[in-house]
């Protein structure tokens, strides 16, 4: 995918954060808009920020943990606009919990949205993408998607997932000789509302997680949309977002799984 300009975008979790700035940047690019977010309110927020810079946009209310629903979802999408070139699976929440204290209604919660979200949105926007001819398929981890962090059991687990498939998916498009590129991003810090609506365990039940992630996330979600664009658009197969990320990113790749001992004495006390 070298232009955007009449592509069709999908962008799931684009009532906020970086689901917005990616609908506005892609839009500015030349994509028509298919926006989803399970915000109703949210979603007409950026539905019409995107209208207000003449970008064609469209807003979709999804829960993307319900599979009838997202299969449901890429149906529309074909019908309003033709055949998707561009998915971005963005929707995502957090839960700030020991492993030991994470509930399991919590757990699937997370696991529904971060994991069965993306898997969802892949499959049944897949036939479209393969269809368009020059598809490319964008799903968001983390660098909790390269390295783990004590306190973020279901979160690691979801977006370890989102890696694995997502690079699975990658290999198998490529020997079956499908037009369709796959990138997998991993994202550090950036300055959402993650950490302000996740749900907490009883340790972390007085911290201010917001405003602790606040003072160590430095990328906006528009400096991030930019970057993802930038990686869709020269094919990466890994988008790595922030400074904070390619550290983390070269540290994964220096010690292997030596670099457990060095985060585990960071957050000692921290949680």
């Amino acid at each position: 995918m070298k232009h955007l300009k009449g592509k069709v975008a999908v962008i799931t979790g684009a009532g906020s954060g970086i689901g917005r700035a990616l609908a506005l940047e892609l839009g500015r690019a030349g994509c028509r808009l298919a926006l989803s977010d399970v915000s109703e309110a949210g979603l007409r927020g950026s539905v019409a920020a995107c209208e207000a810079l003449g970008v064609e946009a469209r807003g979709y209310a999804l829960d993307v943990s319900k599979r009838e629903m997202v299969y449901a979802h890429a149906e529309d999408v074909q019908r309003d606009f033709g055949n998707a070139s561009l998915v971005i699976n963005n929707a995502g929440v957090a839960v700030a919990a020991l492993a030991a204290e994470t509930s399991w209604a919590d757990f699937e919660w997370l696991m529904g949205i971060n994991f069965w979200g993306v898997t969802y949105g892949s499959q049944a926007f897949l036939p479209q993408l393969i269809a368009s001819g020059d598809g490319h398929l964008v799903n968001i981890s983390s660098v909790f998607g390269l390295i783990a962090a004590p306190g973020n059991s279901a979160y690691n687990a979801a977006k370890f997932g989102v890696r694995g498939y997502t690079e699975c998916l990658r290999m198998e498009l490529m020997m079956q000789g499908h037009p369709v590129q796959v990138s997998c991003v991993h994202p550090g810090g950036i300055r959402t509302n993650i950490a302000r609506t996740a749900r907490k365990g009883e340790s972390n039940r007085e911290r201010d997680l917001g405003g602790e992630f606040e003072k160590l996330a430095r990328t906006t979600p528009e400096q991030a949309a930019a970057t993802i664009v930038r990686g869709i658009l020269a094919d990466k197969p890994r988008i790595l977002v922030g400074g904070d990320a390619v550290v983390i990113g070269g540290l994964a790749r220096l010690l292997g799984i030596g670099y457990q001992p060095l985060i585990a004495r960071f957050m000692k006390g921290k949680i």
